[in-house]
């Protein structure tokens, strides 16, 4: 099962995606599209979950896809 994580960047200049918490797969402006292009990668190579961080690294929403 794949596992895809969107946070907040370190230095605060947008929102994350990564793959497995390896290397960031992207960076985007806003959180809103870092979890469309999460959840979209996430259902292209289902069975996925999707978790969405807050600015301290805890998990604030899981999505199963």
């Amino acid at each position: 099962m794949n596992m895809y994580s969107v946070a907040p960047n370190p230095e605060k200049t947008g929102w994350l995606v990564k793959l497995e918490d390896v290397a960031p797969e992207k960076q985007y402006e806003s959180e809103e599209e870092a979890i469309d292009a999460a959840e979209k990668m996430a259902k292209e190579n289902s069975p996925s979950i999707v978790k969405i961080l807050d600015v301290e690294n805890e998990i604030r929403e899981e999505k199963r896809f």
